[in-house]
């Protein structure tokens, strides 16, 4: 076991000091994969995904972490949106499987008074195709095929590392995201993300566009005039993350980075290959995408778990959230109803209003819930589509 003592210094305008004693013991598990025999990075990597899922649980914001080399922590401090802090941390187990390291990290957290309910639940997150917004950039390498790489190597990350989603992947065809978003049609990409949500039970909608993988000019060898020039080339990649309940935006971000493109110029790239995300170009993507997947994590971990109901019949409902999602017998969901109105110009925007009733789970499967009312009366006006939500 290696202890790890540092006092982590949470950045939310003062710097706390962990002196008091209400501190509580987190465990958390991270992986990463050995890429070519680095074992150390991939125990960083590793360490770092396990202090973050620590850190989400204990109820912190995380926007970024500090260094860890050779599993010990180098900095003393840590930029986060929270009120807490972190004592000590012990690295207390890892293990090595085919090209995976998995370690448990113990630490002692000073967490946030406020945690909110919904992070005992995973959210639903459909990944749509991306979209190359300057096709004609690929023709470099053949790389047209980066839109569908780039989205699944995202959505085994999600399952691999995130803690409050559960994601699903469409690929079979581009959706009309970005001919939409280019012409500022917010109606229609609302329509859109509901309907998206309603045929794939989904809770959010993620559509992504890149922006950019053009070269940059200035070779990174030019002293070494009898090789062939490597040329860093640029990775510039947009999410935007809808509610598939009312279609609003609920989240975006840009990720922006340079890695040098080692292939010969005129070789065409399998973008789903082994050697191209073990390239320096793969790599610098698969770091974007890492944080991708914990920005994703904090934008949904407190966001209410909304199912929709699916069946109505006396003082019992089922809802399109289950085991998958963390749902457990006995958990308790608040039932809303779903309306609409339109605005003077037209746009439609969806509204809900609390009903008096709460029912409580009693039969799970992988994907819904079977739930009843706590009193035993019976749903009256509850109706197919309305909520149930967990705040």
């Amino acid at each position: 076991m290696r202890n790890i003592p540092r006092t982590l210094a949470l950045v939310t305008g003062l710097i706390l000091t962990p002196l008091t004693c209400n501190a509580q013991w987190y465990e958390a598990q991270g992986h990463a994969r050995i890429d070519q025999g680095t074992v150390e990075i991939a125990r960083t990597k590793a360490m770092e995904n396990a202090l973050k899922k620590a850190l989400l649980v204990a109820g912190a914001s995380v926007s970024s972490i500090q260094q860890v080399v050779n599993g010990l922590l180098t900095q003393d401090q840590i930029s986060i949106r929270a009120s807490g802090s972190v004592n000590s941390i012990e690295l207390i187990d890892e293990l090595h499987s085919d090209n995976m390291i998995s370690v448990t990290v113990r630490a002692d957290i000073f967490p946030q008074e406020k945690k909110c309910l919904a992070l005992d639940f995973k959210k639903s997150v459909l990944l749509t195709k991306s979209h190359l917004n300057h096709r004609e950039q690929a023709s470099r390498g053949s790389i047209y095929q980066l839109d569908s790489a780039v989205i699944t190597h995202l959505n085994q990350k999600l399952h691999s590392q995130s803690t409050y989603s559960a994601s699903k992947i469409l690929l079979k065809s581009a959706t009309e995201f970005s001919r939409l978003n280019a012409s500022f049609n917010e109606e229609k990409i609302k329509q859109l993300a509901v309907s998206l949500a309603d045929t794939t039970d989904s809770q959010y909608i993620l559509f992504s566009e890149i922006n950019d993988i053009s070269f940059e000019q200035q070779r990174t060898n030019s002293w070494k005039i009898w090789q062939q020039g490597t040329y860093p080339r640029n990775f510039d990649f947009t999410l935007y993350l809808y509610s598939g309940i009312n279609g609003e935006l609920v989240w975006q971000n840009r990720y922006q980075n340079t890695g040098v493109w080692d292939f010969n110029k005129r070789e065409s790239i399998d973008v789903n290959g082994t050697m191209f995300w073990q390239s320096n170009y793969g790599n610098m993507i698969s770091a974007l995408l890492d944080n991708m997947v914990n920005d994703i994590d904090e934008n949904i971990m407190c966001e209410p778990s909304e199912g929709k109901i699916l069946h109505v019949k006396g003082n019992q409902v089922v809802i399109n959230l289950g085991r998958h999602h963390g749902v457990k017998i006995g958990d308790e969901f608040s039932l809303l109803h779903m309306s609409s109105f339109k605005n003077e110009n037209g746009n439609h925007y969806a509204s809900t209003n609390i009903s008096p009733f709460k029912v409580k789970v009693v039969k799970l499967t992988k994907q819904n819930a079977t739930a009843i009312t706590i009193d035993h009366s019976l749903l009256g006006n509850i109706q197919l589509n309305d909520l149930a939500v967990r705040f």
